[in-house]
């Protein structure tokens, strides 16, 4: 999310500026750094931070290691800070306001007012089915969240959602993931589209009538022929007809639309939109797949996250 982006950038910032050991550094010992740079006295900075004076010489000790500069050396009243010391206040008081803007910000999301970048990754149907009205919904509901979609990529899914490249994913279950959270979204099923007045097609198809006609089928990796439906029709015996195979589904109800070819598609891709097309149920064909949320722990209690990932759900379920 954009909000707690630029909060780690700034820190990263700082610490690129003046390198140390991030393994050895914590946010506190930068938060006490601040009030130390802000008193330059190590009694006043303890009671403002409510540590001991032992506790914060402790942390000032650790911080000179880190930084290797004494930060603060003693001078007649109080400490005096050192070069280091000074260029370090500039970018150490941007990192940490930065970091409580986001916290203050995420403690009081509102849709309407929240400036986010939501990333997901899913496949070009979900974009249709999904993310179309998700988005038509947030340019009411919340105008200045943006939504950057991402091709779904399930070799990498696991990382992206870890690393923090992609914020959620809508796909179909994988039980490779366990450690991810998921919801269940919707159950999916098939309807076959032809062209308005197509001269075989018409309700309570069977399956033969079905395998007569000439086809169109998706095969995402592309070049392939075959689908399970073809499983399912060969119990029936019977062998349909592919004269074509593309690689998105996007694409399909155009060519159906233009020409003699049927498709079988999910049934959210075209519900509603197409009317040129005929939309045929296919109450022997068993074929249906689950669509579902997945996120990674490290999002589960952002309040925006959770607020867009209940939206869709709302969405979905009208």
């Amino acid at each position: 999310m954009a909000g707690s982006t630029q909060s780690v950038k700034s820190i990263d910032l700082l610490l690129t500026i003046h390198p140390v050991d991030t393994k050895r550094i914590d946010l506190n010992l930068l938060i006490s750094l601040e009030a130390l740079l802000a008193t330059c006295n190590v009694t006043k900075a303890a009671a403002r931070l409510h540590l001991s004076q032992p506790a914060l010489s402790a942390q000032l000790n650790r911080l000179r290691e880190l930084f290797d500069d004494p930060l603060l050396i003693p001078a007649h009243r109080g400490m005096t800070p050192t070069a280091k010391a000074l260029e370090l206040i500039g970018p150490l008081r941007t990192a940490l306001d930065q970091l409580r803007s986001t916290l203050h910000s995420l403690d009081n999301f509102s849709p309407s007012t929240a400036e986010l970048t939501y990333s997901i990754a899913c496949t070009d149907y979900i974009e249709v089915a999904v993310v179309l009205p998700l988005i038509v919904a947030l340019r009411e509901k919340a105008p200045a969240v943006r939504i950057a979609v991402h091709r779904l990529d399930p070799g990498r899914l696991s990382r992206q959602l870890a690393d923090g490249d992609v914020d959620l994913a809508i796909a179909t279950p994988d039980d490779s993931v366990p450690h991810l959270r998921n919801k269940h979204l919707f159950e999916e099923t098939y309807v076959l589209i032809a062209r308005r007045g197509h001269p075989h097609v018409e309700e309570g198809l069977s399956a033969e009538g079905f395998a007569s006609l000439e086809q169109l089928v998706v095969s995402p990796a592309g070049g392939g022929f075959s689908t399970p439906v073809d499983i399912t029709l060969g119990t029936l015996g019977r062998e349909r007809t592919v004269v074509a195979s593309v690689a998105s589904f996007l694409v399909v109800p155009e060519i159906v639309s233009a020409s003699d070819l049927v498709a079988l598609v999910p049934r959210r891709l075209i519900y509603g939109r197409l009317p040129e097309l005929e939309v045929i149920d296919v109450p022997w064909l068993s074929e249906r797949f689950q669509v579902e949320l997945v996120w990674h722990e490290r999002a589960q209690g952002h309040p925006g996250q959770r607020w867009i990932r209940e939206l869709i759900c709302e969405l979905m379920a009208q």
